[in-house]
């Protein structure tokens, strides 16, 4: 198993095998069942033909399963027979999940815990037994015959895992990323994450989107994963006080529903709990740390490059910053490509993604001189700490001034009758642009309680003028790319 990602997981299995590596509800699977399960995922796919793809080297499968056991252990599989694993997210609709399977020119799709799914095209359609139990199946599909890229290039990369970018402001891309780079990102996040086998890890994520700096790290260090799909903070703070749960791994609406949590339950077995995946507000920060006693840690996730920075440092005097650079170097630069202490943040580090898939585009075409320019605006204070301003392409020009919409959207969020929102910029002919704001209102909450001049009042407060909202439109929903991050 040398060089591939799982080396780690494996040893951990043989040094501790009746150590716990999952949980979910009242139930616990050890090391050595995971092991012997990602075997057995293994040798079905094996014998059903999902790694036999010709002429072309490594096969790229899909694996269209909920969170959960099974698509733990689906994707260990995956990997273990040296497949390139293709989270499909179940909340695409079939014409997104058809998308996926041409752009990534997949070989076979796993359906696992529930789930099934035949693309159109698909050459054979099998059912696998897996734990005793015909309750999986498998669409081999047809090689395509033009993928938009060299199969030759593409395996030697060794590639583990193919995973699509936000796409916040524009199409995503497939990130590829080889059992090298994976094993750097997880070695440098754990440096300062501190994941070890004395850790159990509450999982709120979606799988799909959140697995190789997240459970594949979790397993690497012999931690224990619970599982938690909930939306209910009782049962976030139950499973984590069933299990003695010492980090949280989430998005700042589950840390929002821990901080609103109504009973005096403590949880005294914490000892870090990160925040990512979308801005974290000081009031949820707050919050939090009123009603635990311990500080969010805001972490900031790019596919392309991992988790390049986590606010240990500045968690409590500075919760919506993303801290200092450790593993990493970073430059902000400015409109004329000179550092500066405000402008585009450039990353260069360990576990750098290794292309593009279509078109392809290998990393040494897309860095500059190893800088990776990742699109967002920050900016460095006094204390060399990063703060994220917004994204360079969501920037609004409003009379010659620009603002971030989420500047706005964050003070907009400490208003208790605002649940979500999402600003963004207007046209007139007059007036030029302006700014508006979609609101969804916080539960119990109505248009009468919520108010149009109360909204702007509370802008002000934080605010100059040119950024309060000139509109204010009630939404019951916003709409959210597939790894849960606001459309604009």
């Amino acid at each position: 198993m040398t060089g591939n990602i799982l080396a780690g997981f494996l040893a951990q299995a043989a040094a501790r095998p009746e150590a716990p590596a999952l949980f979910l509800g009242e139930e616990c699977w050890s090391y050595a069942w995971l092991a012997s399960s990602a075997r057995e995922a293994c040798e079905q796919l094996r014998s059903a033909g999902a790694f036999d793809c010709g002429a072309q080297p490594v096969a790229r499968i899909g694996l269209y399963c909920p969170n959960g056991v099974a698509h733990v252990v689906w994707a260990l599989g995956i990997l273990l027979g040296g497949g390139c694993l293709v989270p499909v997210p179940q909340e695409l609709a079939e014409c997104e999940r058809e998308s996926l399977v041409r752009r990534t020119a997949l070989h076979a799709v796993v359906g696992a815990g529930g789930l099934s799914w035949s693309p159109a095209g698909g050459a054979r359609e099998l059912r696998m037994r897996f734990q005793g139990e015909e309750s999986c199946s498998l669409c081999l599909l047809e090689p395509a015959t033009d993928p938009g890229f060299s199969e030759a290039d593409f395996a030697a990369l060794a590639p583990a895992l193919i995973r699509f970018s936000s796409g916040t402001t524009g199409a995503s891309k497939g990130v590829v990323l080889s059992h090298a780079s994976l094993l750097e990102r997880i070695q440098s996040a754990n440096r300062r994450l501190g994941v070890s086998a004395a850790d159990r890890v509450l999982w709120t994520l979606p799988m799909a989107h959140h697995f190789a700096v997240s459970i594949l790290l979790y397993l690497n260090a012999g931690a224990g994963v619970i599982l938690e799909d909930s939306h209910l903070a009782e049962a976030l703070l139950g499973s984590a006080k069933r299990w003695g749960a010492t980090v949280m791994y989430g998005a700042p609406y589950h840390f929002r529903l821990l901080a609103s949590e109504s009973s005096a339950r403590c949880w005294d077995t914490l000892r870090l709990a990160v925040s990512t995946a979308a801005a974290l507000t000081g009031e949820i920060a707050r919050r939090f740390y009123e009603r635990f006693g311990i500080p969010l840690t805001q972490g900031f996730g790019i596919i392309e490059a991992g988790l390049p920075l986590l606010n240990l440092e500045g968690a409590l005097e500075a919760p919506t910053a993303l801290g200092r650079p450790d593993d990493f170097e970073l430059v902000l630069l400015d409109k004329n490509g000179a550092a500066a202490n405000e402008g585009e943040l450039c990353l260069r580090g360990p576990g750098m993604f290794d292309a593009y898939l279509t078109p392809w585009q290998p990393r040494a075409c897309v860095l500059r001189e190893g800088w990776f320019h990742t699109g967002d605006i920050a900016r460095r204070d006094a204390f060399g700490s990063i703060e994220l301003l917004g994204r360079l392409k969501s920037v609004l020009n409003i009379g010659g001034m620009k603002c971030f919409p989420e500047e706005i959207e964050e003070v907009l969020l400490r208003h208790p009758g605002v649940a979500e929102a999402r600003v963004r910029g207007e046209e007139n002919e007059r007036w030029g642009t302006f700014v508006v704001a979609d609101i969804v209102l916080e539960e119990g909450f109505g248009v009468e309680e919520v108010r149009p001049a109360e909204l702007a009042q509370h802008c002000r407060k934080s605010l100059a003028q040119y950024k309060v909202p000139v509109r204010f439109v009630v939404v019951e929903r916003l709409e959210k790319t597939a790894s849960g991050k606001v459309r604009r």
